[in-house]
Order: C-alpha cells, then sequence, then structure tokens
C-alpha cells in the first residue's frame, strides 16, 4: 500500500482528467428548468454501481444492471433525467430507458452497452420520448470539461441546491482526482447504496477493485443518512474510473482508493440530507458503547429515522427520553444503568440518573443548524457507527402533500 493524502478542490465530476458533462433543458420538467445531462468519458472506463434494495426496481435500474453485466464492468457515458423516475412503467419504461442509452451511445460515439441510465422524478409516469430524444442531441452537443455544474443542476428534483464534490490525492504513484456529482431531498433512505450519485476519477482501476471500493465508500456515506427513511425505486451510485492520470491503483491501494471515494462521497451525502425536503437542521448521529457495530448503527439508523425525535430537534426540545426509547426498541443489548445520552455538550443521562436542570442549556444549543445526538448503549463493546439525518417540518408535510398536484 502506497502512502497518500488528499485534499479537498474545488469542481464535481470533471474535475478528473478526461471527463466531460452537461446539463440542459428539454422539456420533461413543466417549470423549465435543466432536466438532462451527460457525462462521457474520453476513453472507456472502469464502471461500479451501487443499486437501491427496493424489490420495485425503476426500469434505468434494470438497464444500467443489465449493460454493466454485458460489458464487462466498463462504461464510457451516463445519461441522466430527472422530472420523471420512469418507474412502474412497464415494458415502455424498459424500452424508453434502453432508447435513452442507445440515443447517448449515437451521439459520442460508442456502444449501447457503454452507456448507463438513471432517472429521478415522479413514479409511475412515462417519459416524454420525443422531449427526451432532442434533449440528448442537446446535451451531447453541449459536452465540456467545464460542464460538471451545470450536469449537476440537471439532475435535481426537490432539491435547494446543486450539489458537487472532488478531491486530489497525492501518492508516491502520482496524483489523480475524484470527483462527484448527487441529487436527492426526499424519499431519502438509500439501503443499497429518489437519491443519485455519479462519482469519477482519473485513476487507472481494474473494475472489480473499483466496484468493492464503491460499495466500501457508500456504505458509510450516501449509506449513513436518511431524511425521511423511504428507500426510492431509483437509488442507485455510479463510479467510472479512466486512467487519464496515469495512476494505477491495484489491490494493495485499495485502503487508498476508498479513503479517496469517501472524501468525496462523504460531503455529497451530507449534502443531501442538509438540502432535505424542509430541512432547517443538519443532525448528525453518533452511538458508541454498543456490542457490535452492526449494533451501533441499527440503533444510529432508527434515531435517524425516528419522526419523535427529528420533531424534537425541530422544535428545539432536549427530550432525551426519546432517544432512550428509540435505541432500546432498536437493539436488546442497550444497558440502561450504564448508558449515557448527550445533546451536543450537554449531558442529560448517564448511569441510570437523568440531569433535568440541564435542560435550558440543552434547548440553547439546539437553536443551531448542525446538531450532534450521541447514544452510548452502556454495554461497554467496541461497537459504534454514524448516521446523518435532518429535522422533520411542516415544510416536508407540505411539499409531499402537494408533489403531483
Amino acid at each position: 500500500m502506497i502512502a497518500f493524502e488528499t485534499q479537498t478542490i474545488a469542481g464535481g465530476v470533471t474535475a478528473p482528467a478526461g471527463f466531460r458533462a452537461s446539463g440542459v433543458a428539454c422539456g420533461i420538467k413543466a417549470n423549465g428548468k435543466p432536466d438532462l445531462s451527460i457525462l462521457v468519458s474520453e476513453t472507456p472506463a472502469s464502471a461500479a454501481a451501487v443499486f437501491t434494495t427496493n424489490v420495485a426496481q425503476a426500469a434505468p435500474i434494470l438497464v444500467s444492471r443489465e449493460h454493466l453485466q454485458r460489458s464487462g464492468g466498463t462504461a464510457a457515458a451516463v445519461v441522466v433525467n430527472s422530472g420523471c423516475a420512469n418507474a412502474c412503467t412497464g415494458a415502455d419504461g424498459l424500452s424508453h430507458a434502453r432508447e435513452m442509452t442507445r440515443l447517448t451511445a449515437a451521439a459520442v460515439g460508442c456502444k449501447d452497452e457503454a452507456v448507463l441510465v438513471a432517472s429521478t422524478g415522479v413514479i409511475g409516469v412515462k417519459l416524454p420520448m420525443e422531449k427526451v430524444s432532442a434533449g440528448i442531441r442537446l446535451a451531447a452537443g453541449a459536452l465540456s470539461p467545464d460542464g460538471g455544474a451545470a450536469a449537476a443542476r440537471a439532475i435535481m428534483t426537490t432539491d435547494p441546491f446543486s450539489k458537487e464534490a472532488a478531491a486530489e490525492a497525492s501518492t508516491r504513484g502520482g496524483t489523480f482526482r475524484i470527483g462527484g456529482m448527487a441529487k436527492g431531498s426526499g424519499m431519502i433512505e438509500p439501503m443499497m447504496a429518489t437519491m443519485l450519485g455519479f462519482v469519477t476519477t482519473d485513476a487507472m482501476v481494474a473494475p472489480a477493485l473499483l466496484q468493492r471500493a464503491l460499495a466500501a465508500a457508500t456504505d458509510d456515506t450516501f449509506n449513513a443518512i436518511s431524511v425521511d427513511g423511504e428507500c426510492s425505486t431509483n437509488d442507485c451510485v455510479f463510479a467510472l474510473a479512466n486512467g487519464a492520470s496515469g495512476v494505477a491503483l491495484t489491490d494493495d491501494d485499495y485502503p487508498t482508493l476508498v479513503a479517496a471515494l469517501r472524501q468525496v462521497c462523504e460531503p455529497l451525502a451530507i449534502d443531501i440530507v442538509r438540502g432535505g425536503e424542509g430541512a432547517t437542521k443538519l443532525i448528525t448521529i453518533r452511538v458508541t458503547g454498543a456490542k457490535t457495530n452492526a449494533d451501533a448503527k441499527t440503533t444510529a439508523r432508527a434515531i435517524a429515522n425516528s419522526p419523535l425525535v427529528k420533531t424534537a430537534v425541530h422544535g428545539g426540545d432536549p427530550n432525551w427520553g426519546r432517544l432512550v426509547a428509540v435505541a432500546g426498541r432498536a437493539t436488546r443489548t442497550l444497558v440502561l444503568e450504564r448508558a449515557r445520552i448527550e445533546v451536543g455538550p450537554v449531558e442529560l443521562f448517564s448511569n441510570g440518573t437523568p440531569f433535568d436542570e440541564r435542560a435550558a442549556e440543552a434547548a440553547d444549543y439546539l437553536r443551531g443548524k448542525d446538531i450532534e445526538l450521541h447514544v452510548d448503549l452502556g454495554t461497554g463493546g467496541p461497537g459504534e457507527a454514524r448516521m446523518w439525518s435532518c429535522d422533520l417540518t411542516a415544510e416536508y408535510v407540505r411539499i409531499n402533500a402537494d408533489y403531483r398536484t
């Protein structure tokens, strides 16, 4: 394993060498906002993907799986539309997803199976293929090494802001870059991995190694977030590695690759939660003192999805009893007489004793925008986990009550 260090740099999916992208408006969205993007590698790239575990999988998921299998884990382009999920659309949906890849392949000069496809938006609505076809031609003509920001905007749905990240890793073998973009605001609890993530690198990585590293990086980034506990039909994360930097990573460099991918995936994942539908606060949940990491993650996920916890944080109510209750139902290993609950820097419960006199201090802390909740399960074990969530607001209800109407 080679020594390395990483630093955050400006940019997104086109920060690594050899990638071009674009984002255009083609009329899928009634509001006229950008709704179609293309990402292209100038040379064939190794490709990897992590897909939703929802059994109601959208047509783009099925087609991208098929293409990765047919190509042996290589790809040259990704086409993405927003405003329509192309999910639960039957044979027409599959035909439309395949047509998107065929049109993109023809426009950029590659085989159909070298194109991956992703869609996001309303479930159960068919794509307007005449508009999509025109959009693909328009996006192909707009491809640029400076097009990453436009692509990031075109994949948004209810997102309040676009999400990009990039990093540079310096190793003894040379320097390579990683870039990424993501979308997601509601229907967010990826369990794979509507959220989409796209990661690029100009390192040379074999498909099998890239797949293993992407799965590991996804596990504690995109798979460690929740806005509302809903796992979408379309969740996916794609990674492309084209080798344009000249830096080749092998199995010995696996920790380097995972760390570099996390450097980009973590801020993207956190931004998805920070921009959650109606969210006003980012909540970081730490669980320690568990018997195993799995116990800790189960507890952290339950806290992240608890409406009672999320509404208490929104209202600034330091109701630590809700945290105890969630921990007690999430895992059978909680040792109440040794457990500890902290809201930010304020310890409100430990060793069976409440500290209600500190409630005002905790309430003051909860007025902030970045909130940390810490639960120690009291087992004395080494298990720990971290997840990110957000508060639950009346605005979330409004957005989702009116989503189609």
